[in-house]
């Protein structure tokens, strides 16, 4: 926040405001002058706050009135439709993203590209990097010989028992010896779905889904069933049922129950505790991705899926990657009844993880500065995310859709007239952009008008005209016939 310039600090504070309601629709700013006497400003930083907040469509200027609070522009925009659920989906296809995955990736990497709006992180300011150097510190300090001695092959006791402990919150009872640390949540995902299936099995996943989950399944030589997805409740629960009546081979379901990658959605309770007893009644493995909690607004913890388990049914995965710290890569899962199972293949394919990342995110995680940290990342987040949808609702095309979030760090952006986000992606690139076209989010073909954004990077110029450029080719992009 201190690195933005002031203006886009004190604009940001007014924004804020608003999202809280002490400015509501129609109040007036403070005066120009009042504003150089409450911040000691100069007129012209006055001016500055006052256009950025215009600029970005949070108030209008009215003649020699001043400026007064407006209706946020991307509240216009339409809302995304729900899925239809009453048609069984697609046979199961073995997923094919190694090809379509390498070339996005290679030509993001050899481009020399200066606004990543693909990417689904926080910038690195937003994460308490002092905080953990300083508990690193202190436990080489304490214990020199950490980074000549192997580490437990579970994950070090003091963080296991800071999950165990923060899981309670969620609805879990978890004991510390349940928790195994894992290398990011892609690898609790490669180790729940190696427990569950054998290669030529059937997956159901959300449709949408996150491209590493499909990049996974391909690897284990699995087939995905893609079950449509709404954008408000999560994985259609008529949809899989009917799959579930319509094919018999299906070994297990994924799920992101919170702020879904990529479309964003929340899972009521309700939605939850019925999907977890439909499994079960099944036999059908649930396997619980729940990166992104931590990022939804909410006035208290989300219940996790896992909660609802009775019979060790539901496989939960999770990380600190978004919320804490990309670098550590630290993740976990609790396996229920394939425990044993994962522990072995866990000590067969990587074995343990070192110690002192786990120290670090312990001591931080288990005190009261996690939480402040949570707040303040999802306070800045709301910020960054609302100005993006501003600014998607002024420069896209008439007929653009999107439905914005309770949290997290991405919008998924419908593209009207069936524009092809493959082509947004080239024209993109040739200007130094990258985005992430919906066509690596599936592999039905059912989402290449889409794009997901990026919203976690502090909303500057740069990324102000990022986003009106984008809007262009996407304007330039022709519709489909």
């Amino acid at each position: 926040m201190d690195s933005l310039p002031l203006y886009r600090q004190l604009s940001a504070h007014y924004v804020d405001a608003i999202h809280t309601g002490s400015l509501k629709q129609g109040d007036k700013l403070p005066s120009l002058r009042s504003l150089m006497r409450l911040h000691d400003i100069s007129l012209s930083t006055a001016l500055q706050v006052c256009r950025a907040m215009e600029s970005d469509g949070w108030v209008e200027a009215r003649d020699r009135s001043g400026y007064f609070v407006r209706r946020p522009q991307r509240l216009a925009i339409a809302p995304m439709e729900e899925p239809v659920a009453d048609v069984p989906p697609d046979p199961a296809q073995f997923v094919s993203m190694r090809a379509r995955m390498a070339n996005f990736m290679a030509r993001g990497r050899h481009t020399g590209v200066k606004l990543n709006f693909a990417i689904a992180r926080a910038a690195p300011e937003l994460y308490p990097a002092e905080a953990l150097r300083n508990s690193m510190t202190r436990a080489l300090r304490q214990r020199p010989e950490l980074l000549t001695t192997a580490s437990s092959q579970k994950g070090h006791e003091q963080f296991r028992e800071a999950v165990a402990q923060r899981s309670l919150r969620i609805g879990m009872t978890v004991p510390p010896d349940e928790v195994l640390v894992t290398n990011g949540c892609i690898e609790a995902l490669n180790l729940a779905l190696r427990a569950i299936a054998k290669p030529g099995d059937t997956v159901a996943v959300e449709s949408p889904t996150f491209y590493g989950l499909l990049q996974v399944l391909e690897s284990l030589g699995l087939r995905a069933l893609e079950i449509p997805t709404s954008p408000q409740t999560g994985i259609s629960l008529e949809a899989l049922d009917l799959a579930i009546h319509t094919y018999d081979d299906i070994k297990a379901v994924v799920v992101v129950p919170h702020l879904q990658n990529p479309i964003g959605s929340v899972m009521p309770d309700s939605h939850k505790q019925r999907l977890a007893h439909l499994c079960e009644s099944h036999g059908i493995a649930l396997v619980e991705d729940d990166t992104y909690s931590d990022l939804v607004e909410s006035d208290a913890p989300l219940r996790a899926l896992k909660s609802w388990d009775r019979t060790g049914n539901v496989i939960y995965c999770a990380s600190l990657h978004k919320v804490l710290a990309p670098g550590l890569r630290l993740g976990w899962i609790t396996a229920g009844r394939w425990h044993a199972q994962v522990e072995m293949l866990k000590y067969a394919q990587t074995r343990n993880n070192e110690a002192l990342a786990q120290i670090a995110a312990g001591e931080y995680i288990a005190g009261g500065a996690y939480d402040r940290h949570l707040r303040r990342l999802r306070e800045r987040l709301h910020v960054q995310r609302d100005q993006t949808a501003d600014a998607i609702a002024r420069y896209f095309p008439a007929g653009t859709r999107m439905n914005l979030p309770r949290g997290g760090l991405q919008l998924w952006v419908e593209l009207p007239g069936q524009r092809s986000s493959v082509n947004v992606f080239d024209a993109a690139l040739r200007e130094q952009m990258l985005v992430a076209p919906g066509a690596q989010f599936s592999n039905s073909g059912r989402f290449d008008n889409y794009l997901r954004i990026n919203c976690g990077w502090p909303y500057s110029d740069a990324v102000e005209a990022g986003l009106r450029r984008l809007g262009e080719i996407v304007s330039a992009v022709r519709p489909a016939n």
